[in-house]
């Protein structure tokens, strides 16, 4: 069971990082039309700089994910690390659940009326609803209370003292 869930975030992680560099990939694209657009021809394109937008969220929300999947997101250890590991594994837990709380009534729960509300909603400029573009909002938070549920599974299974000392014994993390 356990090596069927790592195979499953490794699918994920990687799965997820290809989705952010396309997205990326068009993002840049998009911008560097509407730049080529607007001092080349004279006559900036219409829907590129929408389009970037939406781009850049959707690429923002789903990076977050992955970056929280990775264990790369920002986190100020500074003064948990010199807590007793015990403590610590309680302190990253507490963390977790709380993220996880705001993540599911934020983006989840908050995310997903958005996008329901605005569902119907045309844009002006773009083939897609409203709805439609603020999905990246729940998606990336099922994404992410994914992450901070298997987190908080390590955080409470017992390889966590050994990761815990590596912070404090750099050779430790080698051995």
């Amino acid at each position: 069971m356990k090596n069927a869930v790592a195979a499953a975030e490794r699918w994920l992680n990687r799965f997820l990082s290809t989705i952010v560099i396309a997205l990326f990939a068009v993002l840049l694209v998009l911008v560097v039309w509407q730049v080529f657009t607007r001092l080349v021809l004279g006559a900036p394109s219409t829907w590129t700089e929408e389009a970037a937008r939406f781009t850049f969220v959707w690429v923002s929300f789903i990076g977050i994910a992955v970056a929280t999947g990775q264990k790369a997101d920002v986190v100020m250890d500074f003064v948990v690390e010199r807590l007793p590991v015990r403590i610590q594994r309680g302190a990253d837990v507490i963390a977790y659940l709380s993220t996880l709380a705001f993540v599911v009534y934020a983006l989840i729960y908050g995310g997903g009326k958005q996008a329901t509300l605005a569902w119907e909603q045309a844009n002006p400029i773009l083939p897609l609803t409203q709805g439609q573009l603020y999905l990246a909002m729940p998606i990336a938070g099922v994404l992410l209370a994914l992450y901070l549920i298997l987190h908080i599974g390590r955080t409470l299974g017992p390889g966590y003292a050994a990761r815990s000392r590596a912070h404090e014994d750099p050779e430790a993390a080698s051995i």
